[in-house]
């Protein structure tokens, strides 16, 4: 499989060089040249098939045409050892929990499956001392930090805005140490992911230093992420359900929500979606006048979606050749202000029994406000609300219980570096580190 570059102006790669690189030279993020599109009788038998034979026969048609069949079922099997269970929450309308991997939290499955196949790569061509970075607003740091800890030959850096995560996010990458170095930045989300991004087109830095990203700008971390809608359905197929689906994605960074969109490319019976953002609302923007136009974020309790200029976006506009009209008739847009999440974390609760997370929450009122009759939908509960305890417990008044895993990391010691958000600073670290 080639991967070509959303800005057309950089070399066809392969995988291993699509993943290696993370960003193409001209800026541009990596798209496979082809979407394989299953046959409906891969849909009719799905619902017999486990998570990780779903998850295989995905990632054979992205993956399989550069990695040996048995080391790619390894690496599938490996990373998906735990499920995605489908949840009632009122009528028609399912939580899609992702939040059952070692951080709690949907990003595990994207991180541990880019972990693996970036440690295969490497190991194969005898590449070492590769450097990782990572900007996070949440969970992509835990995650990615998690999933290639103590992975020979790589070491991570986690970039995340001072004060701007969860006390518990924070302590599940700040606590690891070994290969994981994790650097306070002063400033916004977007100005570590601009940290990142200008790292990588930095001609000198790059003479220096082996540089690849694990954010959802490597393709080895968005196309995994696929997965879950496939099983989702399959899930479905098991309650009767197989049509007028819609699936409400919890949108920060837009890297799940473009899984998805190649999942509907590759044939699953997805009617519509819709994107959830919080106040950053910059696509919903997009969608209502045409115009994209990004802007500062703003911190919520939504923190991981706290995202003023989504990179993905550029994917979203490749898959449907930046015509506004066709994405608007596939995908709609909803905004859900801080207000709103307390109130629906809280009515949720108190009429259904199930606790939302503050991302969740984004998705279920989203469904709730525009679920038309006769359609089934699903909203993605992207991580557990214990992660963000002390906002939870202020809402609903009662105590959330915190998993053991995340109590493990709790009790950890905190190593980070602070940094200011001036790009010579982060290169001179990087340089001297």
């Amino acid at each position: 499989m080639m991967y070509y570059s959303t800005n057309k102006q950089a070399p066809v790669v392969n995988l291993q060089e699509a993943v290696i690189k993370g960003l193409a030279s001209d800026k541009g993020l990596y798209m496979p040249k082809k979407i394989s599109i299953f046959p409906d009788s891969f849909f009719e038998k799905i619902e017999e098939m486990t998570f990780q034979e779903i998850a295989y026969e995905v990632a054979s048609a992205f993956f399989g045409e550069d990695i040996e069949a048995p080391v790619l079922q390894n690496i599938v099997y490996d990373t998906l050892n735990f499920d995605t269970p489908l949840v009632p929450v009122s009528d028609s309308i399912y939580s899609l929990e992702l939040f059952h991997g070692p951080t709690l939290a949907f990003k595990d499955v994207g991180a541990r499956f880019m972990a693996r196949l970036l440690g295969y790569f490497t190991k194969k061509q005898g590449i070492r001392d590769v450097n990782v970075l990572v900007a996070t607003s949440g969970d992509t740091g835990s995650a990615v930090a998690n999933g290639f800890l103590g992975v020979e030959g790589i070491h991570v850096y986690v970039l995340y805005p001072k004060g701007k995560v969860s006390p518990i996010q924070e302590c599940q990458f700040t606590t690891l140490g070994r290969n994981i170095t994790s650097l306070e930045i002063d400033g916004t989300f977007d100005d570590c992911q601009a940290l990142v991004k200008s790292a990588f087109l930095d001609k000198d830095l790059n003479g220096k230093l082996k540089l690849t990203s694990a954010n959802s700008i490597n393709v080895a971390r968005f196309l995994p992420q696929s997965f879950y809608y496939f099983n989702a359905y399959s899930q479905l197929r098991r309650l009767g359900i197989t049509k007028d689906l819609v699936v409400c994605v919890p949108s920060g960074n837009f890297g799940n929500l473009t899984a998805g969109l190649i999942a509907r490319k590759m044939g699953l019976p997805v009617k519509r979606f819709i994107a959830a953002n919080n106040k950053n609302d910059v696509f919903l923007q997009y969608l209502l006048t045409g115009f994209y136009r990004p802007k500062p974020s703003v911190q919520t309790l939504a923190n991981a979606m706290d995202v003023g200029d989504p990179s993905n976006f550029v994917r979203i506009l490749d898959l449907y050749h930046h015509n506004h009209e066709t994405i608007t008739q596939v995908i709609s847009g909803f905004s859900c202000p801080d207000e709103s999440i307390r109130e629906t974390v809280r009515l949720c609760y108190e009429s259904t029994g199930y606790l939302l997370d503050p991302h969740g929450a984004c998705g279920y009122l989203a469904l709730l406000e525009n679920l038309l009759p006769g359609e089934t939908g699903i909203f993605l509960e992207t991580a557990h609300p214990a992660k963000f305890k002390d906002t939870i417990e202020a809402i609903i008044q009662k105590t959330v219980e915190i998993p053991e895993r995340l109590q493990v990391f709790m009790k950890g010691e905190k190593q980070s570096i602070e940094l200011g958000k001036d790009f010579e600073g982060f290169k001179s670290f990087l340089i001297q580190d």
